[in-house]
């Protein structure tokens, strides 16, 4: 179709004529509504973006004479960081005396890359800057898809099992509901 004849068919029709693929030859245009064209585009690239991550660096402090207990804590939330898509940064901080024995922080490191190792890969080695040592890790992709999707069916599991106490519950509920009714008339016959 000549470029003046479709333009006269997209101005009957009150549309506009566009040109989707200029470098093609013989060039495509199609007729539709170039405002409603150009706010599905910009729709569908804020969606894209919404669903997009960012990547974020985030820390976790430390201290070399950290307790177990402690020390679980701290790496229970890297690993929810790192199951979340995000880059963690260990970092042991020395006080005073503590800077003659870095050694311990070392050995601290070295202990949490060995238990996040199944979720994580050492980004950045250990690095001394001051007065701390740091540690990057980052998530492994697919231990951290494999994780996401074994939390999800344990979700749905506990979901499942709420809704059934919660039918069990109202079946005992009504049967126990009769069974007052009954026990009221017997005490009125008294």
């Amino acid at each position: 179709m000549a470029a003046d004849a479709a333009r006269d068919v997209a101005g009957r029709v009150g549309l506009d004529l566009v040109e989707i693929a200029p470098t093609a030859r013989p060039p495509v245009c199609k007729i539709m509504d170039y405002g409603r064209y150009k706010y599905e585009q910009k729709k569908k690239a804020a969606n894209a973006k919404k669903s997009q991550h960012q990547t974020q660096l985030k820390e976790i402090k430390l201290r070399p004479r950290i307790d177990d207990h402690d020390l679980e804590f701290k790496l229970r939330n890297a690993r929810k960081f790192l199951i979340e898509g995000d880059k963690v940064k260990c970092t042991v901080m020395f006080r005073g005396r503590e800077n003659l024995f870095t050694n311990l922080g070392r050995v601290l490191l070295a202990r949490i890359s060995e238990l996040m190792s199944e979720i994580a890969t050492v980004e950045q080695s250990v690095r001394s800057e001051g007065r701390t040592l740091n540690l990057v890790l980052a998530p492994i992709r697919s231990a951290v898809e494999k994780i996401r999707k074994e939390e999800a069916a344990r979700l749905s599991a506990e979901a499942a099992e709420a809704e059934e106490r919660e039918a069990a519950a109202g079946s005992v509920e009504a049967a126990g509901t009769e069974d007052l009714g009954v026990v009221e008339e017997e005490s009125a016959v008294e």
